[in-house]
């Protein structure tokens, strides 16, 4: 039986937690909220780290150095962190629903993600890019 559907995200060693990310890169996108509605509001940029290629962050074992205001997501902080767009395989799990058919451990694909066109992929582009004076301008009518 596959290890996400007998472990809790807690129990997981340190390889399957980070194979249960799918490589979408949606949480590296630009977003905003409306604090009195707590309505997230995701952009078209991504950090400026994210390979948008690849959708793989470029410094991923540097970059609570190089972005401090990155998040780390932990089996404890999950919760915490509302925004993660409805599809991200760490909230569904925490949710106690199962990984999507495209999610790369159930389809063995690691294309698969991109594939379906769950991913940000050609989709964005990198805050290097963009006017950043002006992410609101940015902002995607999507269900991320």
């Amino acid at each position: 039986m596959s290890f996400w559907k007998t472990k809790s995200l807690a129990e997981m060693t340190l390889s399957e937690w980070e194979s249960v990310c799918d490589g979408c890169g949606r949480c590296c996108l630009e977003k905003f909220e409306d604090k009195r509605t707590r309505k997230v509001f995701y952009t078209s940029v991504s950090c400026e780290f994210l390979d948008v290629e690849t959708c793989r962050c470029s410094v991923y074992d540097n970059r609570d150095i190089r972005l401090p205001k990155c998040l780390t997501l932990t089996p404890a902080t999950i919760k915490q962190y509302y925004w993660l767009p409805k599809t991200c395989a760490y909230r569904l799990l925490s949710e106690g629903k199962d990984l999507c058919d495209w999610h790369p451990l159930v389809s063995g694909d690691p294309e698969s993600v991109h594939d379906a066109g769950m991913s940000v992929r050609h989709k964005v582009i990198s805050a290097r890019y963009a006017n950043k004076k002006r992410l609101e301008a940015y902002i995607v009518d999507a269900d991320i």
